[in-house]
């Protein structure tokens, strides 16, 4: 057992590390983190503390630690900053540095005086040279070299744009656009989930409505094969695209296939045709077995020489990354129980070598003998990676062309599976022991435990952040704009140790300025908008400094208070996406009725009687209304206690309208309107906190009586074209007046 240990080293020694000793709550009180769990986050860091002799140790480390290395493992700066970088080198030895910038000129750094004393590191007496970065470096990915009498060393020296360009663009130009599931919004053509296909669709059907850009789920890979993860925020990778949007049809290689395969893959395509109509819940196994099947047989069909040289072109951009990927998904799909049976699609028993790879991981011997082994199947994955990168450009390109300005907007999840391939290609740099969740807060009075590893913040940085990098720049690859979920968690994120509940985690902090830094960097290159979801727990000047940086921020109407009074619109931010709703909220119908607390009742997520939280929840609605009465979207409540079941469908659309049109008052440069609201559904995506007690993420695209709402019938949809008119018509200035057109629908 361990011994006791004073508060007084180990807290010390957390702070060193950036690891919080205490926290603010939701509501305002300070709280004391446990030194069970400071131990425990101290470990996966590396750091050892478990005994008060390995705490003074790991105290009396820290002071050294810097200049045990010639050069910093990493210079993030912003363009134009005056930065000096310090060189370690024995005491007396000459040293000289420049930078190699990324087109290969090179540039002279020059040494500045440095008043710091040597001191012996190790037995060596270690003095420190400072040199000065050039201020005029271009934006890139450049090299400092440092040479000394004792040899030579070298670092990353990246140069960030001090704003993202792309956000000032937006200062004088507004954009609204749909907020979407992709895989709930359904078409006749779906295999029964949303794809890319439908996603190009969707674009064009709003564009022509107005809108400016469509946002949509994160897009990352699941499982290589059924049975495969619901939630999108819960990937085996965030760098790579989930092949299951794959339109198989759209494939060049489809129109050469023989007719009796092509009698297959439509047979393939029926089964699911009959799904998009049907009731009930999404079923992602069928949709994605049918359509390995079907990509099975059209992978098989030669590539024109063109289009086999586009895909080799992609699968060297990609690089090894790529190829870890595939590797994975080979490993995966050959240490799975059991085939996939019913289509054909690839399946496989148990193989000592597939999970001795996965245990090893990707530079392991066990993974070098099942490259080559698994070279046909690692051949398939890239293919199908190639695949998902034309149909996303296609999909952006058909935004462009119905008139979008930012097209396609991605989201990025905040981590990935704890046994996915992130997890395996990328283990260097995530932390062990521990996985990544939020705090008990006023929504979800639990806390929550996301399960999901976290990046370590010191080994990523001594990778120099090319694993954020190069995740990045893939997902930008087709994309106008990119948002963070949680983008809190680039500051700083809540470590919970394994087997320990939400509430026992602390905070562990991040080099914010040099992942902010290169996000903005990646995003410049990119032409994309960077949009932050900034909402829950956090410190007050993080806003502002994402604002500084050019970074968009979120706002959602029911959250929107100062002192608990609910903001006036003018009061917003400009530099922001505003909303009525989120993913994690009801649609606004069903939260118009209470829906979020009866739900989070029923599953035991409530911390005091229904009544209170439904009382409390009414107040909160009211309170919002009347600012949108003051403002005359809505006419004076005749009973301020009718909410929550007491309001007819048509006072419900009306309201809903009306909440989306008081958003266009803001200053806010980008305004969201969720796809749910604007047919009528009403049913939540997700829950937090929750896994098997709901089922999260396996909502279809619904009207108000559940009938599945398909895309062949939004333009035609007189609630979807009424909330969007709503919207346009807001953000033009025109005067907005409650419509009392006929609704079929309801």
């Amino acid at each position: 057992m361990a011994e006791d240990l004073a508060a007084g080293p180990l807290e010390e020694l957390a702070a060193a590390h950036r690891v919080s000793t205490s926290f603010y709550g939701w509501d305002g009180v300070e709280r004391k983190v446990s030194r069970e769990t400071l131990r425990t986050v101290l470990a996966a860091l590396g750091v050892p503390a478990e005994t008060a002799a390995e705490v003074r140790a790991s105290l009396d480390d820290v002071a050294p630690a810097p200049w045990r290395r010639t050069v910093p493992p990493v210079v993030v700066v912003r363009e134009g900053e005056a930065r000096t970088v310090p060189v370690h080198v024995a005491h007396g030895a000459r040293v000289r540095a420049w930078i190699e910038a990324e087109d290969g000129s090179l540039h002279p750094a020059a040494q500045i005086e440095c008043w710091d004393p040597p001191r012996e590191v190790d037995g060596v007496v270690t003095g420190r040279a400072l040199f000065a970065v050039p201020e005029r470096l271009p934006l890139g990915w450049h090299t400092l070299h440092a040479e000394h009498d004792g040899g030579a060393a070298a670092c990353a020296l990246v140069v960030t744009p001090a704003r993202l360009a792309t956000t000032d663009a937006l200062r004088d130009v507004r954009h609204w656009g749909l907020m979407a599931q992709l895989y709930s919004v359904r078409s006749e053509r779906s295999w029964g989930i949303g794809d890319f296909a439908d996603l190009a669709d969707l674009a064009a059907v709003s564009a022509a409505e107005g809108a400016g850009f469509v946002l949509v789920n994160p897009l990352h890979a699941a499982e290589p094969a059924p049975p495969v993860e619901d939630s999108p925020y819960l990937p085996t990778t965030r760098r790579f695209v989930n092949p299951i949007y794959v339109r198989p049809e759209e494939i060049p290689e489809y129109g050469y296939l023989d007719p009796a395969e092509r009698a297959t893959v439509a047979d393939l395509a029926s089964r699911l045709h009959a799904a998009n109509r049907a009731p009930g819940l999404l079923e992602r196994d069928a949709a994605y077995a049918a359509k390995l099947a079907a990509l099975e047989l059209i992978h098989a069909v030669p590539r024109s020489p063109a289009r086999q040289r586009a895909y080799e072109r992609f699968r060297a951009e990609l690089g090894r990354g790529l190829e870890d990927f595939a590797l994975w998904c080979a490993l995966a799909e050959r240490a799975s129980a059991e085939p996939v049976e019913e289509t054909g699609a690839h399946g496989g028993t148990d193989d000592d070598g597939a999970a001795a790879a996965l245990a090893a991981g990707p530079a392991s011997d066990a993974a070098r003998a099942q490259r080559a082994e698994l070279a046909d199947r690692i051949e398939f994955h890239t293919w199908l990676q190639w695949i998902c990168d034309t149909q996303l450009e296609a999909a952006q390109r058909a935004a462009h062309e119905a008139g979008m300005d930012l097209g396609v907007v991605h989201d990025l999840a905040v981590g990935v599976k704890a046994t996915g391939a992130d997890a395996w290609a990328l283990a260097d740099v995530l932390a062990k022991g521990v996985t990544v969740g939020a705090p008990p807060d006023v929504f979800n009075q639990q806390g929550q435990n996301w399960s999901q590893p976290p990046w370590h913040p010191v080994r990523l940085e001594a990778s120099g952040y090319a694993a954020f990098r190069d995740m990045l720049r893939t997902i930008l690859r087709h994309a106008g704009g990119l948002r963070i979920d949680h983008i809190l968690g680039l500051f700083r994120l809540w470590w919970i140790p394994e087997g320990a509940g939400p509430q026992e985690g602390t905070y562990v902090y991040y080099d914010h300025e040099a992942l902010i830094g290169i996000l903005a960097l990646e995003a410049q290159r990119a032409g994309a908008v960077i949009i932050g979801e900034d909402l829950g727990v956090f410190e007050p000047w993080v806003r502002d400094y994402l604002s500084e940086r050019g970074i968009f921020g979120t706002s959602i109407l029911w959250f929107e208070h100062d002192a608990g009074v609910p903001l006036a619109p003018e009061a917003y931010r400009q530099a922001c996406l505003t909303s009525v709703n989120t993913h994690d909220l009801p649609p606004t119908a069903g939260y118009l009725a209470g829906e979020h607390v009866r739900l989070r009742e029923s599953l035991g997520l409530l911390r005091r009687p229904l009544e209170e939280e439904l009382a409390a929840a009414l107040a909160e609605q009211e309170a919002v209304l009347e600012r949108v009465r003051e403002r005359g979207l809505l006419p004076p409540s005749a009973d301020p206690h009718a909410g929550f079941g007491g309001r007819s469908p048509e006072e419900v659309r009306r309201i809903v309208e009306a909440l989306y049109a008081f958003t266009a008052l803001t200053p806010s440069s980008l305004l969201g309107v969720a796809v749910v609201d604007a047919v009528g559904d009403a049913r939540t995506q997700n829950q937090p906190g929750t896994s098997d007690e709901y089922p999260n993420w396996r909502i279809p695209l619904a009207g108000p009586d559940g009938a599945p709402v398909l895309l062949d019938e939004l333009a035609g949809n007189a609630r979807f074209r009424s909330l969007l008119a709503t919207v346009r018509e807001a953000v033009a200035g025109r005067r907005v007046e409650p419509r009392r057109d006929a609704f079929s629908t309801m």
